[in-house]
């Protein structure tokens, strides 16, 4: 664990889900995480399908790291050559003994988690996954987010749910989400709350709704079109 690192509060839900005590939010679906992860944020961002040689994902939310993994799954199924590059932003890192707890419930994501793990017990925060090069930049992404130098094709939009962490989905950020996505590039999010979808829209993204997972309505995705609205 880093000096920069602050631990947000657990609680765990039937022994093995995780919930910020800070949020009052699980840290991942109740109905399978890991199926809602690929529905929300792969699928949403139309991935596998625009995989190429150096792709890159951005994160609001690392969590447990369970979209970490999926991600390194499904790079590692479509057998793409050369990197994946995989950044997240992150306020309230969790201990790597509670990350273990929490992706035991995933045993797929389990089996590919031990290099993580071992990475993130150390206190890294950059490290390399197989084929993926990871960051996690900790802090309050409001302050992060607009020094980071980096651009994402894929955005996983993942903070905890909007009613709980306004903050995290402010339109200010939502435009910075949109001043680091490529010429075309895409979000996915689980939620369809429509102060988001409108922050997203007047950032420059077409925004859409979707089917959501496991009984949900609607989730949203987009990709950029433009400049912020006026």
């Amino acid at each position: 664990m880093t000096g920069e690192d602050q631990i947000c509060g657990l609680e765990w839900r039937d022994g093995a889900i995780p919930v910020s005590t800070r949020f009052d939010d699980p840290y991942f679906s109740l109905a399978d995480g890991l199926a809602e992860t690929r529905h929300v944020f792969l699928a949403g961002n139309g991935l596998p399908g625009r995989f190429a040689p150096g792709f890159r994902i951005a994160e609001l939310g690392f969590g447990t790291g369970l979209n970490l993994l999926a991600a390194l799954i499904c790079w590692q199924d479509a057998g793409v050559a050369g990197r994946l590059s995989f950044t997240s932003f992150e306020a309230f890192p969790m201990p790597a003994a509670d990350i273990a707890r929490a992706l035991a419930a995933f045993p797929e994501a389990a089996a590919v988690a031990g290099p993580f793990l071992e990475a993130w017990g150390q206190g890294a925060r950059r490290f390399a996954l197989g084929p993926v090069d990871v960051e996690v930049v900790t802090g309050d992404a409001r302050q992060t987010l607009p020094r980071w130098p980096g651009i994402a094709d894929a955005w996983f939009l993942d903070g905890f749910s909007p009613a709980k962490n306004p903050e995290m989905w402010d339109p200010d950020l939502m435009a910075e989400v949109a001043r680091h996505t490529a010429p075309g590039g895409s979000f996915a999010t689980y939620t369809a709350a429509g102060f988001v979808r409108r922050a997203l829209s007047a950032a420059g993204f077409a925004v859409e709704r979707a089917a959501g997972h496991a009984g949900k309505r609607h989730m949203s995705r987009g990709t950029l079109t433009g400049g912020p609205s006026a």
